[in-house]
């Protein structure tokens, strides 16, 4: 008989005030890793000049190579469309195309990126948060990087607040790391986007190869916060599961009042997660 499913522990509503303001103090203390999502945009005084969601993308990517109306809403497989059809360097250009609009930081963002943060997980394929610390010099960024045009062993690359490539190991020195596992439109156009770009990943994943050593080695006496992150999808479960493995703990989701998924709670319970009925600019407020 399979084990009943139980949902997450939801934050009561009398003691919301009192839990973001102990993940505030986490994360001004660095105990605390924020992994954010494109849902910190959502209520930003000014909306984001591009998707944000992976429907979204789905949606300018077909705008832009009409794809089968089976697969049309799919981010990854529209993707994959494109890239077999026409070309990687076609996918790569209609990526940057739509991500080239700079977005400005939000206000978390910008709190964020004035605390002494060891690591900030970032998932989206947007500028922001490295933006968002363009005034400091003591930051690395490190990105994902799809092995479709790789013939060395290579899962991830490093740059500089420049935007120059880096030493993978400077890492180590640096006071923030910026970890991007998708890529991203800045520096260098890094996208993993298509089903083949997650192919070798997947495989890897759960040994732990693509994960950097450095952003292994400060999550284990750290928790995660979650922001602006939807689960919806089994590739970003994944993902995530594999990013804080063997953390430390506590971890917290932040959603606004909206119905979870039967995927969300059960991942969410997996990873003894605690739900926080709030967004991103009531988290940014308490920083």
């Amino acid at each position: 008989m399979s084990e009943a499913h139980v949902a997450p522990r939801d934050v009561a509503a009398g003691d919301l005030d009192r839990t973001l303001t102990a993940i505030a103090e986490g994360l001004s203390a660095g105990r605390l890793v924020p992994y954010l999502g494109p849902g910190v945009f959502a209520d930003a005084a000014v909306q984001p000049p591009m998707p944000v969601t992976p429907e979204q993308i789905a949606f300018e990517l077909h705008k832009r190579a009409p794809a089968p109306g089976r697969i049309r809403t799919n981010m990854w497989s529209v993707a994959q469309f494109i890239e077999q059809r026409r070309h990687r360097k076609t996918l790569i250009a209609m990526m940057t195309e739509i991500f080239k609009t700079p977005t400005p930081p939000t206000p978390l963002h910008q709190k964020l990126a004035a605390l002494p943060l060891p690591l900030i997980v970032d998932v989206w394929y947007d500028g922001a948060m490295r933006n968002a610390l363009a005034g400091r010099t003591d930051w690395l960024e490190i990105q994902g990087i799809t092995r479709a045009l790789e013939i060395s062993d290579v899962w991830y690359r490093t740059y500089d607040p420049s935007g120059a490539v880096a030493a993978a190991d400077a890492a180590h020195a640096a006071r923030t790391i910026l970890y991007k596992p998708h890529g991203s439109v800045a520096p260098a156009q890094n996208y993993l986007v298509a089903d083949s770009d997650y192919v070798e990943v997947v495989t890897e994943i759960d040994i732990q190869t693509p994960i950097p050593d450095c952003v292994k080695l400060i999550r284990e006496s750290r928790g995660f916060v979650f922001v602006g992150c939807r689960f919806n999808d089994q590739m970003l479960r994944t993902y995530a599961r594999q990013i804080i493995k063997r953390s430390r703990g506590p971890h917290y989701v932040l959603v606004e009042n909206e119905p979870l998924t039967r995927n969300e709670e059960k991942f969410f319970d997996e990873i003894g997660a605690s739900v926080v009925r709030a967004d991103a600019q009531a988290l940014a407020a308490q920083l």
